[in-house]
């Protein structure tokens, strides 16, 4: 793995490590458990843990490769259009990194996780900082973002459905920042000729599809959830470096903890 792709997998690591205090002992659903190791990963702190995915073969992946007394892994259809295959407050904590930016129709979202979580129940998503991704009123130069938000507009997002949320950002030292802004100034700029303010969206998608297609370079796009296969000791970095904090000065993603009240 290059450094930047590293640094992308401790982000999802420091995201799960960051959600831990709020699962003991508690019925969780991850929405959107990609290749499923962070949802085993936090099986050992709550009561039962389900991973779902709209990707058949994640979820397959999942099942072959973690299994625990209190975990499980199921497909889903696409939200927006198919309600969860859960009862109604069903889970205390419903957990969601990197999905958000993925949704059109974020309130049916919002409102079927609320669904499915109790009242006074726990909604932790994470979801990147376009702020550090895009200049102002870029499209996302990842072919499967529909929005990216920044702080203000991901609050006012999740806020319609859930007014009690806590905002976060996750930042970390100035080697960790430098990789990750050089990374994606350089994206934001080879993109920029497809992904300018008000781009059509049918130009947008076939540029980047054809660029990932014949680009090795465009493998960077994807923030990927699958584990480094490479010996990562020679980083001059590691999770200590990344922190999360409510006033960090440049944030590469941000979090938001909501308590549910219906």
């Amino acid at each position: 793995a290059t450094a930047s792709r590293y640094l992308i997998y401790l982000f999802h690591i420091a995201t799960y490590d960051f959600c831990r205090p709020y699962l003991a002992e508690k019925n969780v659903l991850e929405f959107g458990s990609g290749s499923g190791y962070g949802t085993n990963s936090l099986s050992n702190d709550c009561k039962r843990i389900v991973g779902v995915d709209i990707s058949a073969d994640a979820i397959e992946f999942s099942k072959q490769q973690y299994q625990n007394e209190n975990l499980s892994y199921q497909k889903i259809e696409d939200i927006e259009s198919t309600p969860l295959p859960f009862a109604d407050n069903e889970f205390d904590v419903v957990i969601s990194f990197q999905v958000m930016e993925h949704i059109r129709q974020v309130d049916t979202y919002l409102a079927e996780i609320q669904r499915v979580l109790r009242d006074g129940g726990t909604l932790i998503i994470a979801t990147p900082d376009r702020t550090a991704r895009l200049y102002a009123g870029q499209r996302p130069w990842n072919v499967y973002h529909v929005i990216e938000y920044s702080s203000a507009s991901f609050r006012i997002a999740v806020a319609h459905r859930f007014p009690h949320t806590e905002m976060y950002a996750m930042s970390g030292n100035k080697e960790v920042l430098d990789i990750e802004l050089r990374r994606t100034k350089k994206l934001r700029l080879l993109t920029y000729p497809f992904t300018f303010p008000y781009a059509p969206e049918w130009y947008r998608q076939f540029t980047l599809r054809m660029m990932k297609k014949f680009s090795s370079l465009m493998t960077r796009f994807s923030q990927t959830k699958s584990e480094p296969s490479t010996d990562v000791a020679s980083y001059n970095f590691s999770l200590e470096d990344i922190s999360i904090s409510k006033d960090a000065e440049q944030s590469v993603n941000i979090i938001s903890v909501s308590r549910n009240s219906k």
